[in-house]
């Protein structure tokens, strides 16, 4: 099963390629689902996200291929409508969650913590959040349990949905059709995840690295 499963990530641009010939139009539902999915429901962190946005963008430059503006469009509608799905949950549901003091997971501090965070770097996180895999699905949810200000967190999810859509995949309009990267496909996809999971791994190195009374 996780073989197939990375099978399938490493090669989109062929499995996109064969779903296309075998059912056409539906390729735009399909990837519609995939991306409103990532970022709506927290329980789907795993699915592709910026690969996936690459891949497709360079079927738009094929002959015969998908058209750029109608990806463009309905990906950054799911995108945003899907942020906001996350948001909408965190925002009912998340608090009930934290209720239990002697947990160490649920624990409500937790909950205070992350009203500070968001109430000081907010808007920044869930525009950068677009651009890291698994943070991106969790970070509008948690955006919505710390009661971040609902304009404000729909002004940002609008313009870190679009740049992240537009960026990834003209990215992949634009050069992933070039002789070297289809010939290096599932290494262009690689090095996507590991640009994308670097801020994660510095951040987390810093932190480790802080004393503890300033971790504290």
């Amino acid at each position: 099963m996780i073989e197939q499963f990375l099978d399938l990530f490493f090669n989109l641009n062929q499995f996109l390629g064969e779903f296309i010939q075998e059912h056409g139009t539906w390729i735009y539902v399909l990837l519609f689902v995939i991306i409103f999915a990532e970022t709506g429901f927290i329980v789907t962190p795993f699915l592709p996200g910026d690969s996936l946005l690459f891949a497709v963008g360079a079927l738009t430059a094929i002959e015969g291929g998908l058209d750029l503006w109608s990806l463009l469009i309905s990906l950054s509608i799911a995108a945003i409508i899907g942020d906001f799905v996350n948001y909408s949950t965190g925002y009912y549901f998340g608090p009930k969650i934290f209720t239990k003091k002697d947990s160490k997971l649920f624990n409500p501090k937790h909950l205070h913590k992350t009203e500070k965070f968001y109430q000081k770097y907010g808007p920044f996180t869930i525009v950068i959040a677009r651009f890291v895999p698994i943070i991106r699905t969790f970070a509008p949810f948690v955006a919505g349990m710390a009661k971040m200000n609902r304009a404000k967190f729909i002004t940002y999810n609008i313009s870190g949905g679009l740049v992240w859509i537009f960026s990834f995949t003209l990215l992949g309009h634009y050069f992933g059709n070039l002789p070297f990267v289809k010939k290096n496909f599932q290494y262009v996809i690689i090095a996507i995840i590991i640009v994308s999971v670097l801020p994660i791994v510095i951040a987390y190195f810093k932190e480790r690295n802080k004393p503890d009374e300033t971790a504290a």
